[in-house]
């Protein structure tokens, strides 16, 4: 399967190297077979074989910042507030919403998920869900660290939230007297926060810029700021909140979809919101008085469809639930909210404006385009008898072949939670059956008739629904690789070959990164690329449209967002076109073999 996705997308000089390699690799007696019975040693002696090597490799060793490069973001339909006070109601219902959340996930009420698409109706793993709200991602010098707080504090530790406002950071218990607060008690407070940060002489530098850095610059001012026990302890507080609220100031951006989708993902920089974040927590959410709003994830304890699930419940609690604002007898009786004190010196400082520099280089760096393809939805797709995500992931394919002449390893998330503690596994979308379609559509296409194409689309969806079936249900090469590859380290083996080569290092070079996160709510899901010089796209299939989220890096002279989602437009198009043309040749033909039978010819 190896030698297979990767024999179109590297030189054949190169491919016949690596062939000689895979097939030392796995000879009887080879480094492959020994690596292949620890493995399956390994597998008697844990839950998941491949979990802890796939988060170390995926997300803790990995250095760079957590903003754009690592964690998601799913944007809310844009809020018409009216005033301040609505805009912290909203923001008092919606916390509201996450504690009664974070209620069915405690007491192991949340219904069990089920497959859908491929293989629909297998019952999946839930252990994601409880990471939700009790994880947080401690900075290290070579890798991070998975913090986890009790699910359920004790009476004499209250759970508490962060709130960030005007970059600063207040502590709001949620319990008060053995109770939780209800929602008209978290409004209150709310707006004492506000009052609190409005006071500039009481302001401390916005040192959650620092998390805003690359993992080993944070770990390095960590170790500064932990020097002082008001800095221990103010982290502490970071590390065990439920989650982080950020009250936003309005910015003067146009709430279009690209640029809502760039304020959640890294607020603006420090001249907006940028610094009113706290990117370690695994929750966050963003409520900006202009109705920008939705939540931020990070992304090393579940995968998008936690966000999603999550999401759509609270926007569905927050409709249908009517907001509870009669006045409680204990508003006066609440403790007010604190805010989270910090200690800093002129070493710390420097730390911190070098911080916010290298923010202010990200943001300027990552090029968004959000874009509703409005011409047709899944609905059109499914009468052709095709896979929505695997016709669209052939139609990327074409995108990214007209914009550069070549195809890339792409990576297309795969759920793997039919397995216990299961997260995910790649589909190898740019298959040979993609190069052969895109080229139909290109190259070759004066050479070739409609129903040429028209074969070599479905060929192309046939293989890709294949390979997704065979991710799903844990038979795909990357987790299996990587735990070879992982297991030779663990060994103190030497490197084998198959991992120095150069055509291992392209695999894994995810120039194109893909993942469909449908909703069924108004919303939609947003990250940046995985590489300098490559592509992160986002979709939603909807009934009659698709939204797509595309981002690249404007350093990059390979990349433009504007540029490809245009080769998407043309390409979803053409491809339609292609359909309605062979339908109508299979329609008249159908008709003539009807006619000729009934007149005897």
């Amino acid at each position: 399967m190896y030698l297979k996705s990767m024999e179109h997308l590297v030189g054949k000089e190169q491919f016949s190297k690596t062939k000689t390699i895979v097939e030392k690799f796995g000879a009887r007696g080879g480094a492959g077979e020994t690596l292949q019975k620890k493995l399956l040693e390994r597998r008697e002696m844990t839950t998941n074989w491949i979990y802890d090597y796939w988060l170390q490799d995926m997300y803790l060793t990995n250095r760079v910042a957590l903003p754009v490069n690592s964690n998601p973001a799913m944007v809310f339909p844009k809020q018409a507030f009216r005033d301040r006070k609505d805009a912290l109601r909203f923001a008092a219902h919606l916390v509201t919403g996450v504690l009664e959340y974070k209620s069915l996930i405690d007491t192991q009420a949340l219904a069990v998920d089920y497959a859908r698409g491929q293989l629909a109706g297998t019952p999946l793993c839930m252990r994601q869900y409880s990471r939700m709200f009790t994880y947080y991602r401690r900075p290290g010098h070579t890798a991070d660290t998975q913090i986890e707080s009790p699910a359920a504090a004790a009476a004499s530790e209250p759970e508490h939230i962060i709130v960030a406002c005007k970059n600063q950071f207040f502590v709001l218990d949620i319990v008060s007297n053995l109770k939780r607060l209800n929602e008209m008690d978290i409004l209150s407070q709310l707006e004492k926060i506000v009052s609190m940060a409005e006071r500039s002489q009481d302001s401390l530098p916005p040192f959650g810029l620092f998390t805003s850095d690359g993992r080993k610059e944070w770990a390095q001012a960590r170790d500064e700021l932990i020097k002082d026990p008001t800095n221990r302890a103010s982290l502490a507080l970071m590390e065990s909140c439920v989650c982080v609220v950020c009250l936003d100031e309005p910015t003067k951006l146009e709430p279009s979809d690209t640029n809502r989708a760039l304020l959640l993902l890294h607020g603006g920089g420090r001249d907006m919101n940028g610094g009113n974040r706290w990117y370690d927590k695994s929750m966050q959410y963003v409520v900006g008085m202009d109705g920008v709003c939705g939540v931020l994830c990070e992304h090393s304890p579940f995968e998008g469809i936690v966000m999603v699930q999550s999401s759509e419940y609270l926007l569905k609690y927050m409709t249908r639930s009517p907001s509870k604002m009669a006045r409680s007898l204990s508003v006066t009786d609440l403790s007010p909210p604190r805010r989270l004190p910090w200690k800093s010196n002129p070493h710390i400082q420097a730390l911190l404006s070098g911080s916010s520099d290298r923010l202010q280089r990200l943001v300027a760096n990552l090029d968004m385009d959000g874009y509703n393809f409005k011409f047709y939805g899944k609905e059109f797709i499914k009468k052709q008898r095709m896979s929505p995500d695997a016709y669209i992931q052939v139609a990327l394919q074409l995108a990214f072949y007209r914009c550069n002449g070549r195809l890339v390893s792409t990576y297309e998330s795969a759920s793997i939670r039919r397995f216990q503690e299961g997260r995910v596994d790649n589909i190898r979308s740019a298959t040979p059956e993609a190069l052969a379609f895109v080229k139909s559509m290109t190259d070759e296409k004066p050479a070739l008739s409609d129903s040429e194409r028209m074969k070599r689309l479905r060929d192309a969806i046939k293989a890709q629904t294949d390979y997704t079936i065979a991710a799903i249900t844990g038979m795909a090469i990357d987790n299996h690789l990587l735990g070879l590859r992982e297991m030779a380290k663990e060994l103190k083996m030497e490197q084998p070959d198959i991992f120095s080569d150069e055509t291992y290092r392209a695999s894994n070079q995810f120039i194109l990164s893909t993942s469909q996160v449908s909703t069924v709510m108004e919303m939609f899901c947003c990250y940046g690329p995985v590489v300098p010089n490559g592509y992160g796209a986002c979709y939603n299939p909807q009934a009659n449209h698709i939204v797509f989220c595309v981002s690249s890096f404007r350093e990059s002279t390979e990349t433009c967002s504007a540029v490809f989602t245009k080769a998407l437009e043309q390409g979803l198009l053409e491809i339609r076109d292609l359909c309605h043309r062979s339908g109508a040749a299979a329609a008249a033909a159908a008709y003539n073999y009807i006619v000729c039978t009934a007149s005897g010819t």
